[in-house]
């Protein structure tokens, strides 16, 4: 409880006497509290764990749109919401095109990696994989999409602050990074359709189909570009409430940085993962970077 009356309290300050932002802040506050819970009941009920990955890129959809309900006269908040439009809907078809939807919402296909976690010798057991569950799958996960969405509060906030030359910076950014993204899945999709249906000789991927895994286009430069993209994404975002506050340190960059330590970690997961499928991923990992390129010189 001290937790969450501290987090309110500082919300509260930050709307201060502007009913319209404290009505903003509390319309996030009760979207985010419905959907872990949602989450939860849903992932416990149907041992689908992939509740939040479906609405990974719907949420900051939500917190945009709304923002923009709230003060429709900021030409930055529309900006955002545009941007952040683009960015779901290509995230969603990416996740539909793999089978993550269903036409029965709490179905679709389950990240493989929930499968494994549940199989980890501390979370066997039903109920500590269910707190597990609540805590990080639900909760954490729903609240790090809020705060890497924060920036939206900003220019809220600082409603009436003109466009500068920095949002401009922060929308071309994340309009690049967001173009990398969408070749370095398509890449991905089109090796792993590829790799099911044991193409002909002279495949497109042919090189990296013997390995097992995919090291050619942008996955020759870097390990994970769409995941180093994603990241790219949301610290460019950040420079939207930098523009609006006027203050290049602030409370929003917690958002970015903890998105970039969870890729931290589900990125050693997945390579841990791949290296005991696969022979060549150590050497792989040897001489490709996971996600900055040395000088863009493939290796």
């Amino acid at each position: 409880m001290p937790y969450f009356t501290s987090s309110w309290s500082f919300f509260d300050k930050f709307a201060g006497n502007d009913l319209h932002l404290s009505a903003l802040v509390q319309s996030w506050v009760l979207v985010f509290a419905a959907v872990v819970i949602l989450c939860f009941i849903v992932g416990e009920i149907t041992r689908n764990y992939s509740q939040t990955d479906k609405l990974w890129s719907l949420m900051p959809l939500i917190y945009a749109w709304l923002a923009v309900v709230y003060y429709p006269s900021s030409s930055r908040l529309w900006l955002m919401a545009l941007l952040v439009t683009l960015w779901g809907a290509r995230l969603s078809y990416n996740f539909w095109r793999k089978g993550g939807y269903s036409i029965i919402p709490w179905k679709g296909e389950e990240d493989y990696r929930w499968k494994i976690m549940r199989d980890h010798p501390v979370l066997k057991s039903r109920f500590r994989f269910g707190l597990f569950n609540l805590f990080f799958i639900s909760f954490y996960q729903h609240f790090l999409i809020l705060l890497f969405s924060a920036p939206l509060l900003l220019a809220a906030k600082y409603h009436e602050t003109a466009l500068s030359v920095i949002d401009i910076s922060a929308g071309c950014l994340m309009l690049f990074f967001l173009i990398m993204e969408t070749v370095a899945d398509n890449q991905q999709f089109r090796f792993q359709q590829q790799k099911r249906e044991q193409p002909a000789p002279g495949p497109v991927y042919e090189k990296s189909l013997k390995k097992g895994f995919l090291t050619e286009g942008l996955w020759g430069y870097v390990r994970h570009p769409n995941f180093m993209a994603e990241q790219a994404i949301w610290v460019s975002f950040y420079y939207f409430g930098v523009s609006a506050s006027g203050t290049w340190l602030n409370w929003t960059l917690t958002g970015p940085l903890l998105l970039i330590l969870l890729f931290q970690g589900s990125t050693r997961l997945t390579e841990r993962i791949s290296s005991s499928k696969y022979p060549g991923y150590s050497e792989y990992k040897m001489s490709v970077p996971k996600f900055l390129p040395r000088l863009l010189i493939k290796r």
